[in-house]
């Protein structure tokens, strides 16, 4: 591809469309403008692209150190990453392929089989994963729920060389819906015989433990997995989902008008200075209306009293 690439690059340079510059003073003879300039340069842009998009395609799979596609066969995704077979198989949990009957949305369709396989335990297992050098990793979990048609179904976390959590509580369901690929990004680094991740540190023997721990709701699990040398930003992004880029931008906006509505809240108060006396705190109407009331009722009385 790298070599096309260079071919369509080397064709595009190739001035055979446009006259050539006549000699004359060593100055250009002026006259009309090349009619398919534009051509050229629409096709160099072309050739430029397409050569791009093939190193790039081209150097991503040297960066990977391990690919596995839990509970399915061996599998090269779009990228040219090649997902081995489950070493696990036969050995360690269930594999399932209940998944294949459903599209997996968020993924390629050449790829949705990475998503549509699992390997589920009632226990907890994992994976020893050989790290031979020192550098900085990004560690691609996997998932799509395929079963569960809500959330706090199954939960379960991720857990490195028996100490680090690294994902506390994954609830698939919770976090994308159903039938939706959801990859879990853990970067980590080795150096001197020490593993660094998400700001804890312990002795590394040449082996990364990746565990998936039983939780209290159903079984844990993995669709595939992979290890990536360098950062987040060599890691293959999934399509856009439109529902779950609305319900982030749903949240960030509550989030504002919550901020929003909180922000007079957070004003400083104003002192009032001496408090003003209440008007009615000497008024003694109310002690006087039923002395009233009495001496209305007492007059009456007494006048009848009299005539008897």
């Amino acid at each position: 591809m790298v070599e096309t690439g260079r071919r369509l690059l080397g064709s595009a340079a190739a001035p055979s469309s446009c006259p050539p510059a006549e000699a004359g003073g060593g100055e250009m003879r002026r006259g009309k403008p090349c009619r398919r300039s534009s051509h050229c340069l629409w096709l160099l842009t072309a050739a430029l692209a397409t050569a791009r998009c093939c190193l790039g395609a081209s150097a991503q799979p040297d960066k990977v150190v391990w690919a596995i596609n839990a509970g399915g066969e061996t599998h090269t995704d779009v990228h040219g990453i090649q997902f081995k077979r489950d070493p696990l198989e036969g050995k360690i949990g269930r594999a399932s392929d209940y998944g294949m009957r459903l599209p997996i949305f968020r993924s390629m369709p050449e790829d949705q089989i990475l998503y549509q396989t699992e390997r589920y335990n009632e226990e907890t297992f994992g994976y020893d994963i050989p790290i031979k050098e020192e550098g900085d990793y990004v560690l691609v979990l996997k998932f799509a729920e395929v079963y569960f048609a809500q959330s706090q179904q199954k939960v379960f976390d991720v857990r490195l060389n028996g100490q680090h959590v690294v994902v506390k509580d994954l609830d698939i369901f919770d976090k994308v819906g159903h039938s939706t690929a959801h990859d879990e990004l853990v970067t980590f680094s080795v150096r001197k015989g020490k593993l660094s991740v998400q700001g804890e540190v312990s002795t590394f023997n040449g082996k990364l433990l990746v565990e998936f721990v039983k939780g209290y709701y159903d079984n844990p699990k993995v669709c595939a997995m992979c290890i990536i040398k360098g950062s987040v930003e060599d890691v293959p992004k999934l399509l856009p989902h439109p529902g779950l880029e609305k319900k982030e931008e749903e949240e960030e906006e509550e989030d504002y008008e919550e901020g929003a509505e909180r922000k007079p809240l957070s004003k400083k108060k104003v002192k009032s200075g001496p408090r003003t006396p209440d008007p009615y705190a000497s008024d003694n109407s109310s002690l006087m209306f039923p002395i009233l009331v009495a001496f209305g009722v007492f007059i009456p009385t007494l006048f009848c009293l009299c005539r008897l």
